[in-house]
């Protein structure tokens, strides 16, 4: 009709944006919460290895917060330490199933754990401790000591409690929606599936980058175990959507979009050469977090002085950033007011996501000074794609 303003896509997705902040109402429930308990002295991974929550079709959901409340049986003859990673690892993968059944999240615990801390721009779920973090007289500080908390020690032939928090997101954040799922509809279902870890607690000497404990000294923790655990999920959705001439008004944009949070193993790293990690297709990358394990025996990571640098590099061998070590962890503690655990990298790409338009334009680039026998790279890729492009896209890398 002559006189009657045209909107770009762009922009009728954002006045949907807009009015689901100012109309709806945010709500936070409780939609699932179960206790289980190990057979036996086993793990608790042999009893229940995978729970299975199905979310509630209601509103337009932006994530869910998961609780783990687990108890460590140490039935075992010696001690057992807090690992690097701690109780992150209580759960060893997270994964979430849409409505189309597109795996928008399939990661692990710790890798969920560094995405959640660098968003809030401290470590997830901390708070300052009154005598060391502040000079304030009022009691502010660490008064709730069971947020996230774990035993330093775990005593032979005693068990503690280990409590963890996940924010588990489908939309990138509070105002920005998208990866956000409508799920008001009666024909299909999604899955939120947590993994409990099947390796819990490792003996003295061997790779605990993945357990929760590890043995104070030499001696068999095959008795140490996750021997029963709580899980608690609340979904955190808006409702009472804005409703126009068409009907719910709605940000299609943010809705055809998926955030993804994605995680692989890569091997056969060689001392000195490049080792490169290549960043799948019709993706926009926000971020990778790469832990490097020097020897897969010992678990051996380090804070720099087995690495000679990283770099960033494009499909014409480009360098886009060649940094060593020491800057990235420097950026890093900066951004967070502290540093991630040994062998941890973030590399952020918020402000200009890596896309990649097929395959194998981008990569990232470990060139290690030290490669013992079986070292790896664990990778957590961040980032966002497109639903309808999903389908021609490729996996993540792996060797």
């Amino acid at each position: 009709m002559a006189g009657q303003q045209q909107y770009t896509p762009q922009q009728l997705n954002a006045i949907a944006r807009a009015a689901i902040k100012q109309q709806a109402v945010k709500m936070e429930q409780s939609i699932f919460s179960s206790t289980y308990t190990a057979s036996g002295t086993t793990n608790i991974s042999n009893t229940q290895p995978v729970v299975n929550v199905i979310p509630r079709n209601v509103g337009l959901i932006k994530g869910f917060w998961v609780k783990i409340s687990a108890t460590i049986t140490n039935g075992s003859g010696v001690q057992i330490d807090l690992s690097d990673f701690g109780p992150a690892n209580l759960l060893s993968q997270i994964q979430f199933n849409d409505l189309n059944n597109n795996t928008r999240i399939q990661t692990t615990g710790w890798h969920l754990n560094v995405i959640d801390s660098v968003k809030a721009r401290r470590p997830f779920g901390t708070s300052l401790v009154r005598t060391t973090g502040d000079d304030s007289p009022v009691n502010y500080g660490s008064n709730w000591t069971q947020q996230i908390s774990a035993p330093a020690t775990i005593a032979a032939a005693g068990s503690g409690t280990v409590i963890m928090w996940y924010w588990v997101p489908l939309a990138y954040s509070e105002d920005d929606l998208r990866g956000a799922v409508y799920a008001n509809v009666v024909n299909a279902t999604m899955q939120l599936n947590l993994t409990f870890n099947p390796t819990p607690v490792v003996a003295s000497g061997t790779d605990s980058t993945s357990a929760i404990y590890v043995g104070d000294v030499a001696g068999s923790v095959a008795l140490a175990r996750i021997s029963a655990a709580t899980v608690t999920v609340y979904q955190t959705y808006m409702d009472q959507l804005p409703t126009g001439q068409g009907g719910v008004l709605l940000p299609i944009l943010d809705l055809a979009t998926i955030y993804e949070l994605k995680n692989t193993t890569l091997s056969a790293i060689s001392a000195g050469q490049d080792f490169p990690i290549q960043y799948a297709n019709f993706r926009d990358f926000l971020s990778t977090t790469a832990i490097y394990v020097n020897t897969a025996s010992t678990g051996a990571r380090g804070v720099g002085a087995d690495i000679n640098y990283w770099s960033l590099q494009s499909a014409n061998f480009t360098n886009i950033w060649k940094k060593e070590p020491g800057l990235i962890a420097l950026q890093t503690r900066n951004h967070l007011q502290t540093d991630t655990p040994p062998g941890t990298y973030y590399f952020g790409s918020r402000e200009k996501p890596i896309s990649t338009v097929q395959y194998g334009n981008m990569q990232l680039v470990l060139n290690a000074s030290t490669a013992g026998t079986g070292a790896y790279v664990l990778a957590g890729f961040e980032d966002f794609a497109l639903v309808q492009t999903l389908s021609m896209a490729g996996s993540l890398a792996a060797s």
